[in-house]
């Protein structure tokens, strides 16, 4: 059977980006000892999810895409034969964006996404947002794995993970940054069902403000012929403390329920969905504070 592990990096960050440069590289090879085959951090890691409200020290806080924090981790998966997605506040113009990087087992750059839906009600609001949704196979010792990446607040909206299914995503990787309580939960619950795919999502543990932890894998195979009923699709939910947190994804099983159930693409009527790409807003969802 063709299985992957996933690391969930549910890690408290430090004051500086180098106490979260050293402190997510020994994280990453513990992780591998472990067996992970992928490693997954919260939302911007780089800065700990900290928005400076001054634009000087927000631009400040930014980090380019080839910045040496993020090579440490890419010559780390190259070192580790481990895939790394890192999360980081990313250098744009006119204003930083909130992005993470996914570099595969030979420390190459397979994606880079920005997050597509900021909290516009927030500090996010400062922020530029991404363009959309990409996806790329991921070399694994389990073969070839295509992959997308969605961050924190895209995970409320069904477009994103749909989006990604659509382009033949078998996991979609989450860093995130907010409480997780069981109706977030169950959104994400509900995207890898619908989606028949394995969302991966890792978030802070209790002790950084407005996070709690339960970080979670689910896989989305819900039914199985030799199952007298429906199974649970969460592979794992942390608890709200520190730590690594370990998921076996089976690829051969969810690419066998993907073959034969009725979810995903296999009867949509995109014909008549139309309405979904209207841009007007129509009451009571106008919301005066929405960036244009």
């Amino acid at each position: 059977m063709a299985k992957i592990r996933i690391a969930l990096m549910q890690l408290l960050p430090g004051k500086s980006r180098q106490e979260n440069l050293h402190k997510g590289l020994a994280a990453c090879r513990a992780a591998r000892k472990a067996g992970a085959d992928i490693a997954l951090f919260p939302e911007m890691w780089s800065c700990g999810y900290e928005i400076p409200q001054e634009e000087e020290a927000l631009k400040a806080l930014a980090i380019g895409e080839d910045d040496p924090f993020l090579m440490e981790f890419a010559a780390l998966a190259k070192e580790t034969e481990m895939a790394i997605c890192v999360g980081f506040l990313q250098q744009w113009e006119p204003l930083p964006r909130n992005a993470a990087v996914l570099f595969d087992r030979h420390g190459e750059r397979k994606l880079l996404y920005a997050k597509v839906h900021t909290c516009d009600f927030g500090d996010e609001a400062r922020l530029t947002r991404g363009e959309g949704f990409y996806t790329a196979e991921l070399d694994t010792t389990a073969g070839s794995v295509p992959v997308g990446i969605m961050i924190c607040y895209d995970r409320e909206f069904p477009e994103s993970a749909r989006l990604l299914m659509l382009q033949g995503a078998e996991l979609i990787l989450t860093p995130n940054a907010c409480p997780m309580e069981i109706n977030r939960l169950s959104q994400l619950r509900g995207r890898a069902y619908e989606n028949m795919l394995c969302i991966a999502t890792c978030s802070y543990p209790a002790g950084k403000p407005d996070c709690n932890g339960h970080s979670t894998v689910f896989d989305g195979v819900a039914y199985l012929p030799e199952l007298p009923q429906s199974r649970d699709t969460c592979l794992v939910e942390a608890g709200e403390g520190e730590g690594i947190y370990y998921a076996d994804l089976d690829l051969s099983m969810l690419r066998s329920y993907r073959s034969e159930e009725v979810h995903g693409n296999a009867y949509r009527r995109p014909e008549l969905y139309g309405a979904l790409t209207e841009e007007k807003i129509r009451p009571p969802f106008v919301r005066p504070d929405r960036k244009p």
